[in-house]
């Protein structure tokens, strides 16, 4: 959008664009095309005129649906690239040019085929898996039965060899001549069943077969070395083979069943030793030839898919502009006559001329007999709030909506956030070392925006990322406060000149005591770097960093102050003006505007007096001489003044603007009492109704209830939020200590060792504790803050919060939606 141009005035972040609520009477025929460029321009917020009607009783509910199953469609698509390692073309999506029902149709063809693909190569994927194991099966089980026999043969010569040797002796069978003698048809054959089970169940799953059967049964398994693909899930998975002995047709039904429960593939096995190597050969070349069908089914699937993704972005931007232009065009109501649309929107008023622009070229382009009429309505409809930012104020205008949505026209704090809001975080987090390292990433993030912003960053990188502006003034300002500090790391230097102490004797034993003296004019930037160090350095920075805490404290409520009265300036409110701005600035200012004086004065003047006293006496004892603890002439009697006017500026606050909302709503009534006698009685029935609703509304006890909250809450408010701004002082204090603690407990100590090793463990662990505690936990501490002191302490003295964003209808703002 251009921002010089004559269509659009320059930026404006302290009140939000003036909008107009607008009416759009458009012809069917060029319903699509208006709301298409509609879209395009993305500077009309369409109201739902069918809230009423279910997403089914609307008028395009069928062509959303069209769109939302060639949504599905794309979706399948995409999955299946994911699937086979492809990616959709990275070339910039723009609009195809094909229609939608020939794209439809396309994507239908498209799906069927791929389904066809699919499921042909899941069937050879199975036949090949399936025939995996059919050969495994032979080659184990052959091993099984090879061993068997083997085993057979030597026991049959070592009997031969016993019952010649061994004749008559004790150690031969007694039956062993009935044995050799008994005829094989009456032997007992056993039958067998061979196949593969899963690895993690073979321990069960002969358990169960030994229970099954009694122990009749023989059960003889193998690893397979390697994971195999099993057929029916399709996933890697260990397995055995095994093969079960069994006798009787009812254990082999046992034996049946229970393979079927544990997953068990069967395969049959010939007993004869060449039937089984035949066997091997026949299965050895059905899986290369099912290899080489199943790689070109798998060659033929990715050139389908690679045509797909070549113009995936394409059709996705397709489908989904074209769904949000029909699930707005659901928002318009139809005419009775059914040959026009009726829209109504917030618009707002720089780019009232660019709406009509376009909704002209979408009449000229669908060759429409007549033209959109557009016309603007007046209504007493809040308008929502729309502030034009860029990527530099983006993040700081999303920290104040964090909190709420400016009301329409309200004074706008994220003019103030873009100063105030990292100035306050440095103040916390005053180091130039540390700023320096902030700066530098923040630079990083800035330099590399647009390779980043096209890439999927995790959430904190996605934070950090779109606060990369914030973190850059944050970093400024850091460096700033740091040097106003002088702090490097905790290290202080001599950067704007030599140091205005010297030491009092050559050997300066005294130095860091009482033996200081002043030789030149005080240090021109900052602090006075012979502080560091010193017994007095943490009673000075915490008197210096206290005192500059409520100044900025009563500053900032103060600026929060002035902004209600530019506020109900603005929205012309003298009641607001006179009964809350003007008592609530002489409350703050009578008190902690008093004490900011007095902090000043003591700096400027370099006296001694005890700032806590004069403040507690001031109420306790307000008459009473201040003695050694008097700034300038006639004290008491400006505290006696000021104490008197904060006194007064309670009730001030309390009682006229309830009792005036009341005499206004009054004679509003009575001025309107009058006026229905002129009246006819539909209209004295219709002002009569007015009345009532009106008077309903109006509740003196109700806004009376408010004011006394409102008064309380800013009188304790006054106290304890400058107080809650000592929390500059506080977390300024604790960054400075832990950052000497780091310094001279971990580097310096390393140093002391005078061993290049100890010192690269302790460079590592000082490196480490500074990037994780300072750099990033003291970072967030800080940041939330910040936040803490501008959403409550700042924003709570003029902000409302209660407005809702401009969220025009624009293609831009297009994301894909799992649906």
């Amino acid at each position: 959008m251009a921002r010089n141009g004559s269509c659009c005035p320059p930026m404006d972040l302290l009140r939000s664009e003036e909008m107009n609520l607008v009416q759009l009477i458009v012809p069917v025929e060029s319903a699509h095309d208006s709301i298409s460029y509609l879209g395009q321009l993305g500077l009309l917020q369409f109201k739902d005129l069918n809230a009423d009607k279910s997403p089914f009783q609307r008028t395009y509910a069928n062509q959303v649906k069209r769109c939302g199953e060639m949504s599905r469609k794309l979706r399948f698509f995409r999955e299946q690239m994911i699937k086979a390692g492809l990616s959709p073309s990275t070339k910039s999506a723009l609009r195809p040019d094909i229609e939608l029902d020939d794209l439809e149709i396309k994507l239908g063809e498209l799906e069927a085929e791929l389904v066809e693909i699919n499921a042909n190569n899941e069937k050879l994927q199975r036949s090949h898996s399936e025939l995996q194991e059919f050969k495994l099966v032979l080659q184990k089980a052959g091993s099984f039965f090879s061993l068997a026999r083997s085993d057979a043969a030597a026991h049959q010569r070592e009997i031969e060899e016993t019952s010649y040797v061994g004749e008559g002796s004790m150690d031969s069978p007694l039956l062993l001549e009935q044995e050799m003698l008994t005829e094989p048809s009456k032997q007992a054959r056993l039958g067998f069943i061979s196949g593969l089970v899963p690895k993690a169940k073979a321990i069960q799953f002969e358990r169960i077969l030994f229970r099954a059967t009694r122990g009749n049964m023989f059960l003889k398994q193998s690893a397979v070395e390697q994971p195999v693909t099993d057929p029916v899930s399709g996933e890697k998975v260990e397995k055995i083979v095994f093969v079960i002995f069994y006798s009787g047709e009812r254990a082999r039904t046992k034996v049946m069943k229970i393979c079927e429960v544990f997953g068990a593939n069967r395969y049959p096995f010939p007993e004869e030793f060449s039937k089984q190597r035949k066997m091997i050969g026949e299965v050895s070349g059905r899986l290369a030839e099912l290899q080489s069908t199943v790689d070109a089914g798998i060659r033929h699937r990715d050139n389908v898919l690679t045509t797909i993704g070549y113009q995936f972005e394409q059709w996705n931007l397709l489908v989904r502009t074209e769904k949000a232009v029909y699930n707005t065009l659901n928002m318009l109501s139809i005419d009775v006559t059914r040959k026009c649309l009726v829209a109504e929107g917030w618009c707002p008023v720089f780019a009232k001329n660019q709406v009509q622009d376009a909704l002209h070229r979408a009449t000229v382009d669908s060759n429409s007999q007549v033209g959109t009429i557009f016309q603007v309505l007046y209504t007493k409809e809040a308008p929502p709030t729309y502030f034009r930012t860029n990527k530099f104020t983006t993040a700081f205008q999303e920290i104040v909506d964090a909190y709420g949505v400016a009301k329409y026209q309200e004074a706008n704090p994220g003019v103030f956030t873009i100063v105030t809001f990292p100035f306050l975080f440095a103040v916390m987090f005053g180091d130039w070392g540390h700023g320096i390292c902030l700066l530098l990433a923040s630079l990083w993030l800035i330099f590399r925006e647009r390779k980043l912003g096209s890439q999927k960053l995790g959430d904190i990188m996605e934070m950090a990322f779109g606060g990369r502006y914030v973190i850059f003034m944050m970093a400024i300002f850091s460096i700033y406060c740091g040097l106003i500090y002088n702090e490097f790391f905790s290290v202080p230097f001599n950067i704007f000149g030599p140091s205005a102490y010297a030491c009092r004797d050559s050997s300066c034993r005294d130095a860091y005591s009482t033996g200081l003296i002043k030789v030149r004019e005080a240090y021109p930037f900052g602090v006075d770097p012979v502080w560091h160090g010193s017994r007095t350095e943490l009673p000075f920075l915490n008197s210096l960093k206290m005192k500059l805490s409520i100044l900025l404290g009563v500053t900032q409520m103060n600026l929060g102050i002035i902004m209600s009265y530019f506020n109900a300036n603005f929205f012309h409110n003298p009641l607001n003006i006179w009964y809350q701005f003007v008592p609530q600035i002489i409350f703050l200012n009578s008190l902690f505007g008093y004490l900011s004086l007095l902090i000043i004065i003591k700096w400027c003047t370099g006296s001694q007096a005890d700032l806590y006293h004069v403040m507690i006496y001031m109420f306790l004892s307000p008459t009473d001489e201040l003695g050694e603890n008097k700034l300038f002439w006639g004290q008491r009697n400006v505290q006696m003044m000021l104490l008197l006017l904060a006194l007064v500026a309670v009730p001030w606050m309390l009682l006229p603007r309830p009792l005036l909302l009341k005499r206004q709503h009054d004679q509003r009534l009575q001025g309107r009492a009058y006026g229905i006698l002129a009246s006819s009685d539909a209209d004295s029935f219709d002002m009569d109704h007015d009345l009532d609703s009106e008077h309903e509304e109006f509740d003196f006890s109700e806004i009376f209830v408010h004011q006394m909250i409102h008064t309380i809450e800013f009188v304790l408010g006054a106290v304890s939020n400058t107080a809650s701004y000592l929390r500059l002082w506080a977390l300024s204090l604790a960054h400075a200590e832990l950052s000497t603690v780091f310094y001279e407990k971990v580097l310096l100590l390393a140093w002391g060792y005078n061993n290049i090793f100890i010192l690269i463990i302790g460079f590592i662990v000082f490196a480490f504790a500074t990037i994780g505690v300072l750099l990033v936990m003291e970072t967030l501490s800080a940041f939330l803050h910040a936040l803490r002191l501008h959403w409550v302490e700042f924003q709570n003295k003029f902000y409302e919060g209660d407005g809702y964003k401009f969220q025009p209808f624009s293609f831009a703002f297009l994301v894909d939606e799992d649906d």
